[in-house]
């Protein structure tokens, strides 16, 4: 079990505000005054402010939905504390939702924006380097398949986003050094852009020639969504280990068009329910409110619910693609995710909860880098803010990331025919030095269902790794 050490947390930390605040619909505030509220009053107005402007966004009330954006922007700042950062992107996101109720305004206000996958490639690699989780879920996953793979002399490697060298890097060397000889290693990446794979091409088969490993990189240039399976080569006699990162979650995203209303703002019905939960009475604090998955009777009907397995056409994508990776007969498939529950129908649903996931991420990063960071700057504006903006602002096949609990994900792929096996205990030691290597309290690992990990900061999960093989 792991205490909480609020001690670490600074004043501003959205945690403590969340555990404390106690939030009314009477409060208010004239402009003049804004700026004179103390962090912690700041901190409980603004989720206030965007709890009031999203129940707006999701009704339709535009004009009220602008009265708070102004409020809000006389509180939130990009490079403030915590909770004004963390309003900054959700405003944004708000803002941006508005916005698609027009669609060719919404077009021709982002006609000339670019996004590079250059760009996503280095913010990404700078939370890597900045953050510990995806190093824990890389320490974690070589263990396993070097555990898995003890004996083995043809081991094959699916990795479904090859983006990152530093993984497999560190493979081939723990693999080099096995007492009973290196295998023959062939990794088989898979990334839409071909550039991405050459340099990852070229970096691993430089370090297996220098440790004298028989390596062979497979390159597929492709969307994960359009993957041919039959591209990935698996050949008899290879003992083949899968790696997903971060990966699995896009396939639950469906055109899901005929659930909405013309306007595509969101259901008033249930937004309404989950601002009155979110507004009640002043006994009740946010806290308490996004740990209850049914309040005042209310609980999600199948459409809302974040995956039902009667659900249409996003888990049946899912559903599919599982089922093609356990027919390539896996020895192991070691999965991360974000574990947070950030697929609900609802607009009001998904605010509440990654208000929550995002508050600790941000005091995370609070904690992590100076304010002064340019590094830390970018990874807030252009990792968690723009999956704040798909989150909030998005629908249907657009909204990609669709965060789910390791709960669900643990009954996703039972029913592909996976069954779940412990992750290795050296594995964990390996990975909670890494962690205490941060000198920051708040990092911390956790072990559930039955040799799952889960990765938080100070209590609140955000990132498991869970380890399967297939069930013959």
């Amino acid at each position: 079990m792991f205490q909480d050490e609020s001690s670490s947390v600074t004043s501003s930390s959205p945690l403590q505000v969340f555990s404390m605040m106690s939030l009314s619909p009477n409060l208010g505030s004239p402009y003049p005054w804004l700026r004179e509220l103390k962090s912690e009053e700041r901190g409980l107005y603004l989720i206030h402010l965007l709890l009031n402007c999203a129940n707006h966004v999701a009704n339709g009330s535009l004009e009220n939905a602008n009265i708070a954006l102004e409020q809000i922007s006389q509180l939130a700042s990009p490079d403030g504390d915590t909770m004004q950062r963390m309003a900054t992107y959700f405003t944004e996101a708000l803002a941006d939702r508005i916005l698609k109720a027009w669609p060719g305004l919404h077009k021709a206000l982002n006609s000339t924006r670019i996004t590079l996958v250059s760009e996503e490639i280095l913010v990404r690699k700078l939370f890597f380097e900045l953050f510990p989780f995806l190093k824990v879920a890389f320490v974690l996953t070589n263990q396993a398949v070097i555990e898995a793979m003890e004996g083995e002399k043809m081991v094959h490697i699916i990795d479904l986003n090859a983006a990152n060298p530093a993984q497999w890097v560190a493979l081939i060397q723990a693999l080099s050094a096995r007492p009973e000889g290196p295998p023959h290693l062939r990794i088989t990446g898979i990334h839409q852009r071909k550039e991405v794979l050459d340099q990852m091409a070229h970096r691993l088969t430089e370090e297996a020639e220098k440790l004298n490993l028989p390596f062979q990189f497979n390159p597929v240039v492709s969307k994960l969504e359009n993957l041919d399976v039959e591209k990935l080569r698996v050949k008899t006699g290879e003992a083949l280990a899968i790696s997903s990162v971060l990966q699995l979650h896009s396939f639950l995203a469906s055109d899901d068009e005929h659930h909405r209303k013309k306007m595509p703002l969101g259901s008033k019905n249930l937004n309404g329910v989950h601002l009155q939960i979110a507004l009640q009475m002043n006994q009740s604090t946010l806290g308490e409110l996004l740990g209850k998955d049914t309040v005042n009777g209310y609980s999600p009907s199948p459409d809302s619910a974040s995956s039902s397995p009667l659900s249409s056409s996003g888990l049946a994508k899912v559903d599919s693609f599982l089922n093609a990776l356990w027919g390539l007969s896996p020895k192991l498939m070691v999965v991360t995710e974000q574990d947070s529950d950030h697929n609900g129908s609802t607009l009001m649903g998904r605010l509440l909860e990654s208000l929550y996931s995002y508050a600790a991420l941000f005091d995370c990063s609070e904690s992590t880098a100076s304010r002064t960071s340019l590094e830390r700057f970018k990874v807030e504006k252009m990792l968690f803010g723009e999956e704040i903006k798909n989150i909030i602002a998005c629908e249907g096949a657009e909204r990609k990331e669709r965060h789910e609990k390791l709960e669900k994900w643990i009954q996703k792929l039972n029913l592909a025919g996976f069954g779940n096996i412990p992750l290795s205990y050296y594995g964990m030691l390996h990975a909670r030095r890494l962690l205490q290597g941060y000198n920051c309290d708040g990092y911390k690992m956790k072990e559930e269902n039955g040799g799952c990990i889960v990765i938080c900061w100070q209590d609140r999960p955000l990132f498991s790794v869970s380890a399967w093989s297939c069930r013959k």
